[in-house]
C-alpha cells in the first residue's frame, strides 16, 4: 500500500553534474545499447530484521532488477557480472575505473544497504567510467519488505540521468486477465508492476469486466462492467479497495477515460438510436455532450493539457480519426491514409498519437503528430490493438491475438510492449491470457 508502505525518504547525498562523454541516444531505439555494470549492492554485515526477507540475498536481487529494467529499454547492454573484479563493497566507496573500462563498461552502478530497526536504507551511486567520475548518488529508507520498489526508483533514476527523459520502472499496468475458451471467456481485473511481477486480481470473474483506464494523477481506475447484463461504469481505488458506481449507461461502447486533472471522465454511448461523446464531472455527476453528429463517435481521449480530444468516427463514411477542442468545436479529421482508424490515444508528452489501424485485413500499432502528419506504422499482426502510453511517453503497451495453430483453433491474447522508435517489441510476461491494459502514472511522483 503507497501511502503507508511507502516511507522513502529521498536525500540527496550528492549530485555531481560533470561533464560526461556518455551519450544515450532515445531516438534510435535499440540499435547501439550502452554497456553498463550494474554491481550487486553490497550488504552491511549489521544487517538483521524479525521478518522472514533474507538479507543477504536482497543486494542481488535488487540488482537484478535494475538489470532487467535496463534491459527491457533496449537502450542499455547489462554485462555479465563473472566478468566484474572488482567486490562490491570496494567497488561502492571508489571503483578502479581502469577494472571496469577493460570490460568495455561505459557506466557503473555500485550501492550497499543496511537493514536494522525494521528499516532498509539503501545508497547507489552511478559513475562514469568514460569520465572517470561520479555522476549521482541517493539514498533510500523504507521498510524491508519495499525492497522491490526501491529497485525500480533506483532505475529510474539512472534511466533518467542517463537520458534525460523521466524512467517508467516504479509503475504498474492494470489490465483485463483471460481465461477459457474463446466463446466462454471469464475476464477479471488484474494489476501487476510494470515487469509482470506482483499479480493481484481485483475481480471475481462472475462478470465481464472491459477497458480499464488509470486516473493521469493517481491509483484510481475507472472500468466498464456488465451487472445483469446491463452496462455500468465503475470507479475502484486500488489502494483503498473501496468501488462506486459512476453510473448505468445503456448502449456504452467504450469504458470512459479520465480528464489529464482527474476530475472528468469522457465516455462515449449510444442514446436515441446514436453514438455520441459526452463527460461527466466526478463531483457533481453533470453530464455534457461534446458532438451531435448522426456519425458513430467513440474513442475519445484527452490531450495531456486538456484542451483537446481526439476520437474516430465515421463521419467521412470510413473509420477515421478527429481533433477537436475540448468543448466540442473546431472539429478537424486528421488522418487520410488508406484503411481504417481507432482506438487514438494521446501522448503523456503532447507531441504524438497513437492508434490502431486495420487495412486488408491486417491490424497495425502505429504513432503519428497530432496534425495527422509523420504517421508511422509500429507494428503489424493478425489482430492486434488498445494501445496505451508508459508515462513518459516512450513505449507503447497493447494487446495481441493469435491462432493456436495453422488451422485458426485455439485462441491466446498476450500483452506486448514496442517503443516509439518501432525497436524493442517484447511480450509482457502475465499469469494469464490478458487485454486492454493501461499504464499507471508513477508511483514515487
Amino acid at each position: 500500500m503507497i501511502r503507508t508502505i511507502l516511507i522513502l525518504l529521498f536525500f540527496l547525498l550528492q549530485t555531481n553534474k560533470v561533464f560526461s562523454l556518455i551519450e544515450v541516444d532515445i531516438t534510435r531505439g535499440n540499435l547501439d545499447p550502452l554497456p553498463i555494470a550494474v554491481s550487486p549492492l553490497h550488504v552491511d554485515p549489521n544487517s538483521k530484521t524479525s521478518s522472514n526477507i533474507k538479507v543477504k540475498e536482497l543486494g542481488e536481487k535488487i540488482s537484478e532488477i535494475v538489470e532487467k529494467n535496463f534491459k527491457s529499454t533496449g537502450l542499455f547492454n547489462p554485462l555479465k557480472k563473472d566478468a566484474f573484479v572488482q567486490k562490491p563493497d570496494i567497488a561502492h566507496l571508489k571503483p578502479r575505473f581502469e577494472d571496469w573500462r577493460l570490460i568495455k563498461a561505459q557506466a557503473l552502478v555500485t550501492g550497499k544497504l543496511l537493514v536494522k530497526d525494521e528499516k532498509l536504507k539503501i545508497e547507489f551511486r552511478l559513475w562514469d567510467l568514460t569520465a572517470s567520475k561520479e555522476m549521482v548518488a541517493l539514498a533510500f529508507t523504507t521498510t524491508p519488505s519495499n525492497w522491490r520498489r526501491v529497485a525500480h526508483i533506483i532505475s529510474d533514476k539512472i534511466y533518467e540521468r542517463l537520458t534525460g527523459e523521466e524512467g517508467y520502472f516504479d509503475t504498474r499496468i492494470i489490465y483485463v486477465s483471460e481465461a477459457g475458451p474463446k466463446n466462454n471467456r471469464i475476464k477479471k481485473l488484474a494489476i501487476m508492476d510494470q515487469d509482470g511481477a506482483k499479480t493481484k486480481y481485483l475481480t471475481l470473474g462472475n462478470e465481464l469486466v472491459l477497458t480499464p483506464r488509470f486516473n493521469p494523477t493517481n491509483q484510481l481506475v475507472t472500468y466498464l462492467s456488465y451487472f445483469r447484463n446491463l452496462p455500468r461504469v465503475y470507479l475502484l481505488d486500488i489502494e483503498t479497495g473501496v468501488q462506486e458506481v459512476v453510473g448505468n449507461f445503456p448502449g456504452m461502447t467504450f469504458a470512459p477515460r479520465f480528464s489529464p486533472d482527474g476530475k472528468k471522465i469522457i465516455m462515449s454511448f449510444a442514446k436515441d438510436g446514436n453514438s455520441d461523446i459526452y463527460t461527466m464531472d466526478l463531483e457533481t455527476r453533470v453530464v455534457e455532450r461534446i458532438t451531435d453528429d448522426t456519425s458513430i463517435d467513440t474513442s475519445p481521449s484527452y490531450s495531456p493539457d486538456g484542451k483537446y480530444i481526439c476520437f474516430n468516427s465515421d463521419r467521412s463514411g470510413l473509420q477515421q480519426i478527429y481533433v477537436m477542442k475540448s468543448d466540442g468545436s473546431d472539429v478537424k479529421r486528421i488522418t487520410f491514409g488508406k484503411g481504417l482508424y481507432g482506438t487514438p490515444v494521446w501522448s503523456p508528452r503532447g507531441d504524438l498519437i497513437a492508434f490502431t489501424k486495420v487495412r486488408k485485413g491486417r491490424f497495425y500499432i502505429g504513432v503519428m503528430r497530432s496534425d495527422g502528419t509523420g504517421e508511422r506504422l509500429l507494428t503489424e499482426n493478425y489482430y492486434q490493438e488498445a494501445p496505451s502510453w508508459s508515462p513518459n511517453g516512450r513505449v507503447l503497451i497493447f494487446y495481441r491475438e493469435t491462432k493456436s495453430n495453422s488451422k485458426g483453433e485455439g485462441h491466446s491474447a498476450k500483452l506486448w510492449s514496442i517503443d516509439i522508435t518501432g525497436y524493442n517489441e517484447r511480450k509482457i510476461k502475465t499469469e494469464t491470457d490478458a487485454s486492454d491494459p493501461s499504464w499507471s502514472s508513477l508511483l514515487s511522483k
